[in-house]
């Protein structure tokens, strides 16, 4: 059996940080809910953290060394991600950010990822959807839908029971991405098998996955006309003969200097 490697990245600036206690919950659901599905994992932490002096080097001199370089291999290797970040001025961190911004682009390329985020209440909710769905979308990774978002409230509060099924929900969508094997020539989304007539398909001449439709290519004339969708539908009668509607008359409007001078009294009557 395949051992799946899950890397979490937390980018918390603090020790303890909640960003770090989401990131353990989050490690510890995915073992659970990978290993309650007969899958060998590896659920393992990076601390952007302890790279922060390295971040800054690598982005001066253009490229990572020591255990960065290490950590960012880790990253790009994996069959997974689960990234976790607080919340700066509305959006993610700028230690985050400058951590990926050292990744590969077209390493995390179809990487299934699981987005999550901290912040000090609920209104900086919406940052993983204005902020690191958009960063994973232009690297090309595959975001499950369900984003873990944290306030301070959700941690031992009246918000940690939904806390928790948030969590449990977003790593099963995870596991339904990473915890299917890879089939042969598969050239779709991750745990998607190919579909008949997919592009290079021989013979195809229509949509990717459709079958070539009766009369498509050259096809001309309207709608229920041989060759065209609907085929061998009469045509429906032409309309001959019948009146025309005549349009509703567009009420007549007074200027306003008018208006104004019947009020005053100096203009004429109506």
């Amino acid at each position: 059996m395949t051992r799946r490697s899950i890397i979490i990245v937390s980018a918390g600036l603090r020790s303890p940080s909640s960003t770090r206690n989401l990131a353990d919950q989050l490690a510890a659901a995915v073992r659970r809910r990978f290993e309650a599905a007969g899958e060998s994992v590896d659920a393992d932490i990076v601390e952007v953290r302890e790279h922060a002096h390295a971040i800054a080097d690598a982005l001066l001199v253009g490229f990572p060394s020591g255990d960065l370089a290490d950590a960012i291999r880790r990253v790009e290797a994996a069959d997974a991600l689960v990234v976790v970040t607080p919340t700066f001025q509305g959006s993610y961190s700028g230690l985050f950010k400058s951590f990926a911004d050292l990744l590969d682009p077209e390493a995390v390329r179809g990487t299934p990822v699981l987005l999550a985020a901290t912040g000090g209440s609920e209104r900086h909710s919406l940052v993983i959807e204005h902020s690191l769905r958009p960063l994973f979308a232009y690297l090309g990774a595959v975001t499950v839908p369900t984003g873990v978002y944290a306030a301070t409230s959700d941690f031992g509060g009246a918000g940690a029971a939904a806390l928790t099924a948030r969590i449990d929900r977003a790593v099963g969508e995870l596991l339904a991405l990473a915890g299917q094997p890879e089939r042969p020539g598969q050239t779709g989304a991750p745990g998607q098998p190919d579909r008949p007539g997919a592009p290079g398909a021989p013979g195809q001449t229509g949509a990717p996955g459709q079958p070539e439709r009766p009369g498509a290519p050259g096809q001309t004339g309207a709608p229920g006309q041989t060759g065209a969708r609907g085929v061998g539908r009469p045509r429906r009668a032409e309309a001959t003969g019948s009146p025309r509607s005549t349009p509703a008359r567009t009420p007549e409007v007074t200027p306003f200097a008018e208006l104004l001078a019947q009020v005053r009294g100096t203009g004429p009557a109506r």
